[in-house]
């Protein structure tokens, strides 16, 4: 991008064109206006413009227009719309066609500032800026500053940490993965986006977030196309799936491949937030606020600044708290709990749930507007029994994350007996639950490969029927004694797999622990396991005693 960035303003309206323009002057931009869609094709079909900022509704058509021309044409300028207030159909309709984000009339400046500068890579300037002269342009006009502009300023990132990603799939060191394609590469499919004048250094695919998206099924392959397409937007994202299925990681996959990677990412779960605490949690508060406010701290928001805010388990927030965040996103500003004035805020939203907000908004309990603020564009994460092809890769990468985590050498393998069993279970728990079944089996096993006994799962659970229903573990069916009455003797099957895994497991050691008088060299001797072994369990399932090694 020059220096100088040449923008195209679009508006039928002279006296809100003129607006426009002044206010764009202001920030050093040259700048082309248009009243009507055929005189703004006209400029665009002369030059190439850096963004194009049209009104809707226009005499001779609607800004879908031109961007759908932008479109066929290959073109990479960034488009923002401007619409009325109210018509969220026609705002969302504007991302769907490729614009990088929209405004709502009547038109708040300094938020046009902001988006502008966002789309461009550059900070805002400072308020008080003279503004340049310049001679009032019918519909089709050239306007152009009698001085440079000055460079492009990078916007700083705010002092927030990176909440960890969840990632089920590889390492959990954040990482980052920059496949935005140069400026002038024709678009395909997708309205084509510019890079941020300031990228990050590339990493290596094996530590960024898209890259961990294991598989290469179908289902798989549409995801990842899909984050590459949204992330080149501003356009909110909803990410839906089953729980343990990976959304955190899809959400963090888009943030890193999209412009703003340099910038926060930062991951809220919303249902585990109390709900008196949300809306300090969510927008900050102010020195004596509330009793025990000694100061005053950031909320989400402004910790996000620049960068993404994912809000997962969105349709957990209640009602009251969606008001707020609703109104959050409409005026992109947040009023800090005990401030007067209202904070700017820059940030692109994710959420997340597992549930249908379809229902949630039918049954009243999630609004209307907030749903289609937020499913602009819509992810669906598939669950695992969707992809079992994707299976053995994704047990080969967790089983390779927990060896290296643990110190075991060489890493174990499932053996071909192990790959087919777990082929036939349906994993309600998704990927979470592969890993924590992984993680077990990694503990009991005693060689290279990890084989069905590894594993210590009841044939029941795989569907297996000439097992007994009250198969558990096999040798550690005797510890059913200590496990609650409900799982014992045909009755229902556990709702929860892993945890009621975890708790045998947990069980077994601490009455091998008490045996061997907390000796974990002994009692892991009992029970087959090597004091690494033993130690490892231990630490996973958090028991800490007292007692010898040796």
């Amino acid at each position: 991008m020059s220096a100088d960035p040449r923008l195209l303003v679009v508006d039928d309206e002279p006296d809100l064109r003129t607006l426009y323009e002044m206010t764009l002057l202001r920030e050093g931009f040259t700048l082309d206006s248009a009243g009507t869609v055929e005189d703004a094709l006209e400029l665009l079909g002369s030059r190439r413009y850096d963004a194009v900022i049209t009104d809707m509704r226009l005499p001779d058509g609607t800004g879908l227009d031109i961007l759908r021309w932008l479109e066929q044409q290959g073109r990479s300028e960034r488009a923002l719309v401007i619409t009325a207030y109210g018509s969220a159909e026609n705002a969302v309709e504007a991302l769907k066609a490729g614009a990088y984000d929209y405004l709502t009339k009547p038109v708040d400046l300094r938020q046009f500032r902001m988006v502008v500068a966002s789309a461009l890579g550059r900070a805002p300037k400072a308020e008080g800026t003279v503004p340049r002269p310049f001679s009032s342009a019918p519909p089709v006009s050239t306007v152009s500053p009698p001085v440079a502009a000055p460079p492009a300023r990078p916007v700083a990132a705010a002092p927030a940490a990176v909440e960890p990603v969840d990632d089920a799939f590889a390492p959990t060191a954040p990482g980052a993965f920059d496949v935005l394609p140069p400026a002038d590469t024709p678009r395909s499919g997708a309205p084509e986006r510019r890079k941020a004048p300031r990228p990050a250094p590339p990493l290596t695919g094996s530590t960024s977030a898209l890259a961990r998206l294991v598989g290469d099924s179908a289902p798989m392959r549409q995801v990842r196309e899909l984050i590459e397409k949204v992330a080149r937007s501003m356009a909110p994202v909803l990410i839906n799936g089953e729980s343990g299925t990976g959304k955190e990681l899809v959400a963090r996959a888009i943030h890193d491949v999209s412009a703003r990677r340099p910038q926060p990412f930062i991951a809220v779960n919303c249902g585990a937030i109390p709900e008196q605490l949300l809306e300090a949690e969510f927008f900050g508060y102010r020195k004596g606020a509330f009793t025990g406010a000694s100061e005053d701290r950031e909320g989400f928001f402004q910790a996000a600044q620049g960068g993404t805010l994912f809000l997962d388990e969105i349709g957990d927030l209640p009602i009251a708290m969606q008001s707020k965040l609703l109104r959050a996103l409409q005026e992109r500003s947040v009023r800090p709990v005990g401030a007067v004035a209202e904070v700017p805020v820059n940030v692109r939203l994710l959420s997340a749930t597992h549930k249908d907000l379809t229902a949630e908004v039918a049954g009243g309990r999630f609004r209307q507007d907030l749903y289609y603020r937020l499913n602009v564009i819509q992810i669906r994460v598939p669950p695992l029994r969707e992809r079992m092809e994707d299976l053995a890769p994704i047990s080969a990468r967790i089983l390779l994350r927990i060896a290296a985590d643990a110190g075991v050498e060489p890493v174990p393998v499932l053996t071909p007996a192990a790959l087919a069993t777990l082929s036939r279970y349906s994993f309600p728990g998704n990927v979470r639950e592969l890993e924590n079944l992984l993680h077990r089996a990694l503990a009991l096993s005693s060689g290279d490969g990890i084989d069905l006994a590894d594993l210590g799962l009841p044939d029941s659970v795989l569907g297996l029927d000439d097992a007994p229903a009250d198969a558990a573990f096999g040798a550690e069916a005797s510890l059913t004694a200590t496990l609650p009455a409900e799982t014992a003797g045909g009755a229902p099957l556990p709702s929860d797999l892993a945890a009621y895994l975890d708790e045998v497991e947990k069980q077994i050691l601490l009455r091998a622990l008490e045996r061997h008088r907390n000796n974990r060299t002994a009692a892991g001797a009992s029970l087959g396991l090597s004091l690494r072994q033993m130690r490892y369990r231990m630490a996973r399932l958090a028991i800490s005693i007292g007692g010898d090694e040796s």
